[in-house]
């Protein structure tokens, strides 16, 4: 089993900054790349980071240039600090593993964060 417990969200103003982090524990052995999605009332979840073992980033558009994703690999921890946000943002934010074991690639998901952008 592999617990995701991601930390940081909260209500912030437009402009304003956040730092959310995740923390895996478990049976983790070979891990593929770890992320963020997000999902907002009434929209499927989207990708908004994503950081490889080899340490490649992609990002969504919309967050581009104002979000950076970041991992602590000894601590298999996932950042992502968000900078300039914008109402916009406010969704559930969730953390992602992927691992490749024996058996199959297994993807994790931790239980989400809410970030809210208003004034």
């Amino acid at each position: 089993q592999v617990q995701l417990v991601e930390s940081g969200g909260g209500l912030v103003q437009p402009g304003g900054s956040l730092r959310l982090s995740c923390a895996a524990a478990g049976s983790i052995f070979t891990i593929n790349g770890m992320g963020w999605y997000r999902q907002a009332p009434g929209k499927q979840r989207e990708l908004v980071a994503g950081i490889t073992s080899g340490g490649s980033t992609k990002y969504a558009d919309s967050v581009k240039g104002r979000f950076t994703i970041s991992r602590d690999n000894a601590e298999v921890t996932v950042y992502l600090q968000m900078n300039s946000l914008k109402p916009e943002d406010t969704a559930v934010y969730y953390c992602n593993l992927v691992q490749s074991l024996n058996t199959g690639t297994y993807e994790y998901w931790g239980q989400g964060t809410q970030v809210t952008v208003s004034s």
